[in-house]
């Protein structure tokens, strides 16, 4: 069962279409809008009272995330303007009393670390530990987890020569060892979370909380792109949905519950870059499954209208584990 997605933009056709579905959202605000919005608080306050406001409670906006891997940029000046985005998106819903209600984040891609194992090794970048410091302090100030973007997929086809893909695609394998905290890993999500856990233990933050905003597997690739299949795309996502189902934490944060989003619910025909970028769709257009990780097909009337959404709105499943049926 679907029951929180997130959107890149705040299109409102979208926000209306989901009017009354008991779906969570999660809108984006784009890297685009960072440098302007950061020193200006009117148009923070703006851009939520025409894109957020007016659709609430109808529809269940839940959060806002402000910028999509900003510290993937060269562009320090968007990296300094990401707090300040932050910041005024806040005091804009919390003027309009909506901060209880929506969420204000910011994902990060696994760029941002420096090393990521063992685990126990996880450590942010030199480069953007002044900045990253700066926002984990105001994101524990309005209790913001911290989002990151992990793809054991993408960490394999950059090494396939060295990483088990059995390892990657939750399959029994050997597994790993972490010789200072003595945990074993048996597969790589598991590791990549526990790896930001460690970041933000070395700069003080480890209480906060770490959610995946984003983690999938293509199933179709370029030749340099091993292991891009159907089969391994139902192999990662059908063996996440099982572990998410089991609602536990990761074996350096046990009692923490592992929460993801999964990317993305159809296939990109038009996206540009890698053959891996157009397909890790769970869905084809026509809304039936592209491989089966135990969701229903849609129908095809509203499979055609979410494709539509989806070719200019990238939606991610979040599942919430205590909904699954496994």
């Amino acid at each position: 069962m679907i029951k929180n997605v997130r959107i890149y933009d705040a299109d409102h056709s979208v926000l209306a279409a989901f009017k009354g579905s008991g779906i969570g959202i999660t809108v984006g605000l784009g890297n685009e809008y960072l440098k302007d919005m950061s020193a200006n608080e009117d148009l923070a306050l703006t851009w939520v009272k025409e894109n957020v406001e007016p659709f609430l409670p109808g529809t269940q906006i839940r959060g806002i995330a402000v910028g999509n891997e900003v510290f993937a940029s060269t562009d320090q000046d968007l990296w300094e303007a990401l707090l300040g985005t932050m910041k005024n998106i806040y005091y804009a819903l919390d003027h309009l009393r909506l901060a209880s209600v929506v969420q204000v984040s910011s994902p990060h891609s696994e760029g941002v670390f420096s090393t990521t194992f063992p685990p126990s090794a996880g450590a942010f970048r030199s480069d953007i530990l002044p900045y990253m410091r700066q926002l984990l302090e105001f994101s524990s100030d309005i209790g913001s987890p911290f989002y990151v973007n992990a793809y054991p997929f993408l960490a394999y086809i950059s090494d396939p020569g060295n990483i088990d893909i059995r390892y990657a695609l939750f399959e029994s394998n050997p597994g790993a060892y972490d010789p200072k905290t003595k945990l074993h890993y048996d597969n790589m999500f598991d590791a990549q979370i526990d790896a930001a856990y460690a970041a933000l233990e070395k700069v003080g933050f480890e209480k906060m909380e770490v959610i995946v905003s984003e983690t999938g597997w293509a199933s179709k690739g370029d030749a340099n792109e091993d292991g891009a299949s159907p089969s391994n795309a139902r192999t990662y996502n059908y063996n996440l949905k099982k572990r998410l189902a089991k609602r536990k934490g990761t074996p350096y944060r046990p009692k923490v519950e592992t929460k993801a989003y999964i990317f993305a619910l159809f296939n990109e025909d038009l996206k540009p870059g890698p053959s891996s970028e157009r397909n890790y769709g769970l869905f084809n257009a026509d809304g039936s499954i592209a491989y089966d990780i135990g969701f229903k097909g849609l129908a095809s009337s509203s499979a055609s209208y979410l494709h539509r959404l989806n070719a200019l709105f990238p939606v991610f499943l979040w599942i919430l584990t205590r909904s699954l049926e496994v």
